[in-house]
């Protein structure tokens, strides 16, 4: 079996770039924009500074946002799909700050 080559696509979430690896650049661009959006939104209301803790609100907000869709048949394959993506995501900002320091 073939594999297809990894491509990387280069993002900004939160004011952090990230190298992300995937085989559909449009797609991560859209999770990456949809983190950063929900981040940015969650700094907005002012409780916390620390970007880890950004973060990991922003992943339980947009885990309730996936949660409360709860439509049946390929409305959930998809929503597990992007719950999956966007664990992915979070676990790649995490390792950063975790090596960052940041």
């Amino acid at each position: 079996m073939e594999q297809s080559p990894t491509n990387y696509v280069t993002v900004e979430i939160y004011d952090q770039t990230y190298h992300l690896s995937g085989q559909d650049a449009e797609h991560i661009r859209s999770l990456a924009a949809q983190v950063d959006a929900k981040m940015r939104a969650v700094a907005a209301q002012g409780r916390t500074v620390d970007s880890l803790r950004v973060a990991v609100l922003a992943a339980l907000n947009l885990a309730d946002d996936l949660s409360r869709t709860g439509e049946a048949g390929s409305a959930t394959r998809v929503g597990h799909a992007r719950a999956s993506s966007l664990r992915g995501l979070l676990d790649e900002v995490l390792e950063e700050e975790r090596e960052t320091g940041s």
